[in-house]
């Protein structure tokens, strides 16, 4: 069996990196940006730290920031007709998840006419052409979106959240600055740095995993338990391997797939627009427990990175439960949801939650087959 890897083509990383931006416009002969963010960031501010460049460096853009949390199918389609009002040639996206997945979506869609209705970019589409280029410059340390083949949008129509898997969306040029993400509120770090994680752990026990994408999951993880508990209260060097582990797992997942931790937690976004680290860390640890049979010995590996004694020389099962206590230990220090009453769930919607999450493309790389009574067991064991 051939493994197939893709990441992005250039990616700089570390403070200052943003400052690379206008060099690589020029160098890559662009004309003109469409800049794709959100109002919160341009409120914030943060946006500008791109669109100041582009200012002082005399580069013509427009700003498109009519997105929304877990974006819906309307903000790609307004964006489109921005980026052909525009008449942009490349595409740079400022933000986290839902900004660089709408980009994705807008830039797929103006080389790929065909999928105009959004709708049908859903799985592994097929399109002929790549994105226009994108440039991801990402606010967050989460979704890696700016190295990964992945973007998942929103169809509000049937309250559900839907995910592509397109080699031609991959951003031609990823900007990861710690800086970028510095203002972003603590309640934030924590959801995304979640989501950061289960992407490290899922993406570790998948089906398709192999040694590369081991060596990736892995590093992330040993990261990402180290330094997301200080980084979620702005410590600067923790903030930089956040930056960096996130990317990391995203160079992992983005070719291997994830499990069902992400199929329950796209139910949750898509019926009640739960934030999707959010729904990730309230999830991971019971998902963990269900898969912990199927796992082998990569729970040891997990356990060492959290510090669970004798990871690797205890009996497999003791270590497994203990790796997934202290998972669910440090979600719950770090004040992420644990019950799916917190986020408004209702125990008349699990049937219809089974079912989405069952037919999610993440689905098949759980590591343990599972049924729609599996998952309905699962989401009541945290209701």
């Amino acid at each position: 069996m051939a493994n197939r890897m893709i990441w992005n083509q250039t990616a700089f990383f570390g403070a200052g990196a943003v400052g690379e931006i206008p060099r690589q416009l020029v160098e890559r002969h662009f004309t003109k940006a469409l800049v794709v963010s959100d109002q919160g960031l341009v409120e914030a501010g943060v946006t500008a730290k791109v669109t100041e460049l582009l200012d002082g460096a005399g580069f013509p853009f427009e700003l498109f920031t009519d997105v929304a949390p877990n974006p819906p199918i309307e903000n790609v389609k307004a964006g489109l007709t921005a980026f052909e009002a525009a008449q942009a040639d490349v595409l740079i996206a400022v933000g986290g998840g839902s900004p660089l997945d709408t980009c994705k979506g807008i830039g797929i869609i103006a080389n790929n006419p065909e999928y105009a209705d959004v709708l049908s970019l859903e799985g592994t589409p097929g399109t002929k052409h790549p994105s226009v280029p994108i440039i991801a410059v990402p606010t967050t340390a989460g979704t890696a979106s700016e190295t990964t083949i992945n973007y998942v949008l929103t169809d509000k129509s049937k309250q559900r959240k839907f995910v592509c898997v397109d080699p031609h969306d991959i951003p031609v040029l990823a900007i990861v600055d710690a800086e970028m993400m510095a203002d972003a509120p603590r309640s934030l770090r924590v959801a995304t740095g979640l989501d950061a994680l289960t992407h490290a752990i899922e993406g570790y026990i998948t089906k398709g995993a192999w040694e590369l994408s081991d060596m990736f999951h892995l590093k992330a993880i040993q990261l990402i338990a180290q330094a997301l508990p200080l980084a979620v209260d702005g410590d600067a060097k923790a903030s930089d391997d956040m930056a960096l582990a996130q990317y990391v797992a995203g160079m992992g997942y983005s070719n291997v797939g994830l499990g069902i931790v992400h199929s329950m937690a796209h139910a949750l976004g898509g019926y009640y627009d739960a934030p999707h680290g959010v729904a990730n860390g309230l999830l991971l640890a019971p998902v963990m427990a269900f898969n912990a049979p199927a796992s082998g010995d990569k729970y040891r590996d997990i356990g060492a990175a959290f510090g669970v004694a004798g990871a690797l020389t205890r009996p497999l099962a003791e270590v497994g439960a203990d790796t997934v206590k202290a998972v669910a230990d440090m979600i719950a220090a770090l004040g992420n949801p644990t019950m799916l009453r917190q986020i408004g769930a209702q125990e008349a919607d699990i049937p219809a939650l089974a079912l989405m999450a069952l037919g999610d493309v993440c689905t098949p790389g759980n590591p343990r087959p599972v049924t729609a009574g599996d998952i309905e067991s699962i989401y009541r064991s945290v209701l």
